[in-house]
């Protein structure tokens, strides 16, 4: 058995951009930073390195993101890596790692102004299992 697993806590890097497939499922796509903090061992200075994480939110996770979520928000988010390729205009082929977001939970205060009543634990629904032949 296999584990494609990836947990980040960190802060959203922008504004969720949620839209709607043709067949009407909606999905958001947000960044998330996380920072690691380390005492470089030769100099004794505090060092501090920013990992940029892309995240796609499907259904229901999308439609909460696009209401409670915004740029700075703290989030606790756990789901699968899955990188997708394309080729881009100038013939080259692209890939892109991302997280496919299966739980959020809200780690902060929302902003003054926004309702306080908003749930602070998302988790999508499991998905399908495939039947066997």
């Amino acid at each position: 058995m296999d584990l494609n697993r990836a947990t980040i806590l960190g802060r959203l890097t922008r504004d969720p951009e949620v839209r709607t497939t043709p067949n009407g499922k909606s999905v958001a796509t947000v960044g998330i930073a996380t920072n690691r903090v380390w005492v470089n061992s030769s100099t004794g200075a505090k060092e501090e390195k920013v990992e940029f994480h892309n995240c796609v939110l499907w259904g229901k996770l999308a439609d909460i993101a696009g209401q409670y979520l915004s740029k700075g928000r703290r989030i606790y988010l756990e789901g699968r890596l899955q990188t997708r390729d394309w080729l881009g205009q100038d013939g080259v082929k692209r890939y892109r790692t991302e997280i496919i977001a299966e739980s959020v939970i809200l780690l902060d205060r929302p902003p003054a102004g926004v309702s306080s009543n908003a749930p602070r634990d998302f988790s999508a629904p499991p998905a399908p299992s495939a039947s066997a032949p």
